[in-house]
């Protein structure tokens, strides 16, 4: 995620840990280097100018502590002035006094709104909530079912009445009201560019209705585009919070950078990937953090804490200790890593690591291939692997379709592993992982 800003500044924060005295014409070059950077991830240019006066200003009249390098000084600056500019605070979502809570999503054709409906509903759904996903773009071929589909996907019903719009989300307040719905999640239509039609009908909804929550959906590929096109929908609708797909791609981070700042409202989340629970709250210094290459470390464990069994992993730690980790522990870690979502992203949150990985591939297809192998085998040989010979090499490799020398380096990689484990297990683990956060 915003690849090419990590790697320009990744190289400036490097540059400026670097410097045994900050002077004026170093600030100054340095700061070229964060307009070059900022102009390249196409980043609104007015933006940038104003970014880079307040970042200069700052930074050639701060006072240096005994306690901080010059240019950690400079380091913290230019975090705090990328902070503001992504927004200061998260969004945080409204809920109505008297059920059920309405979010309306809005946007141009393309933009994601229908997948991020279904990702928001499932989000919602592990805080407890009882979410209506409610489609109401009837000129879009496909649209509604699309819909119904993730639905079905996330186990949550979906109001699709063949009615029309503002009747279909009369009925959809009273089905939910009904059915113990809390909320409802209305999925409206776009169009290729904005026209008035889909304006009215965006104004009539949110005068009718007036919903809790209203997001404008943008597309984080677009760019400088994306801009401009929420400046509209903010002039004619006023909505609440701002949402970005598609930021797992190539996307540049310049609608990021620029959204919030040319509209006064904040991106409230971000889509990284197309399975539904690749949804972010998106917390601005968390990502300041990641774009400087600090890690997001409380992202991390909270991702962790929604994933992982603790229960199983208290089992675990007594494994540990007992020198008892086999092959069917070796699993059941596969699927809680691959639970937390691509490695690329676990990596970048680790503070230090998105540098030193930068170039690495990621292959997350070799969990799958490890997996196979790993199911191809005996229980007995799960938990004895040192009986597998070189005819058992051979027959879980026909079994999984890999080849032995795939076998071979997966009984390697956990005879490391397990030596690692053993480590581990010799040192005491939090009973609570939400201890790891308190440190922090």
């Amino acid at each position: 995620m915003l690849e090419q800003l990590q790697n320009s500044f990744g190289k400036i924060v490097k540059t400026l840990r670097g410097e045994g005295k900050i002077t004026e014409s170093n600030i100054r070059d340095r700061m070229r280097d964060v307009r070059r950077a900022l102009l390249e991830a196409d980043v609104n240019y007015k933006v940038v100018k104003d970014f880079i006066k307040t970042t200069e200003e700052k930074a050639i009249g701060v006072k240096i502590t005994k306690s901080l390098s010059p240019g950690q000084v400079i380091v913290k600056i230019i975090n705090d002035e990328l902070t503001a500019l992504l927004g200061k605070q998260k969004y945080n979502l409204k809920t109505a006094s008297t059920p059920p809570t309405i979010i309306l999503l809005t946007g141009l054709q393309g933009c994601g709104k229908t997948t991020f409906a279904a990702k928001l509903a499932n989000h919602l759904k592990k805080q407890n909530h009882k979410p209506l996903l409610v489609p109401v773009d009837i000129y879009r071929p496909a649209a509604v079912q699309q819909l119904e589909i993730l639905g079905k996907q996330i186990d949550t019903d979906v109001y699709s009445e063949k009615k029309k719009v503002l009747k279909r989300i009369k009925g959809a307040v009273s089905f939910a009201r009904e059915n113990n719905h809390d909320t409802i999640i209305v999925d409206t239509a776009g169009r290729l560019h904005i026209d008035d039609k889909m304006m009215k009908e965006l104004v009539s909804i949110k005068k009718t209705f007036s919903p809790d929550n209203t997001f404008f959906v943008a597309d984080g590929l677009t760019g400088q585009d994306a801009v401009n096109t929420a400046k509209v929908f903010d002039e004619q609708i006023n909505f609440d919070g701002i949402v970005l797909t598609k930021m797992d791609s190539d996307a540049r981070g310049g609608a990021a950078l620029s959204v919030v700042k040319a509209t006064g409202k904040p991106i409230a989340f971000i889509g990284i990937g197309e399975k539904p629970e690749d949804l972010e709250i998106f917390h601005p210094d968390r990502i300041a953090n990641r774009i400087l290459g600090m890690g997001d470390i409380v992202s991390l464990v909270e991702k962790v804490q929604e994933t992982v069994d603790i229960e199983e992993a208290q089992k675990l730690e007594k494994k540990l200790r007992k020198n008892e980790f086999t092959l069917e522990d070796f699993l059941s870690q596969l699927k809680q890593m691959k639970k937390l979502g691509p490695l690329e992203n676990i990596i970048e949150m680790m503070p230090g690591m998105g540098n030193k990985f930068k170039n690495m591939q990621v292959d997350n297809k070799e969990l799958s291939r490890t997996e196979a192998i790993i199911h191809s085998m005996t229980k007995k040989e799960r938990i004895k692997p040192n009986i597998i010979n070189g005819s058992r090499r051979k027959r879980i490799a026909r079994g999984s379709g890999t080849k032995v020398n795939d076998v071979n380096r997966l009984l390697n990689q956990y005879k490391q592993l397990n030596k690692l484990m053993k480590r581990m297990g010799k040192m005491r683990l939090p009973k609570n992982l939400s201890s790891l956060k308190m440190g922090i």
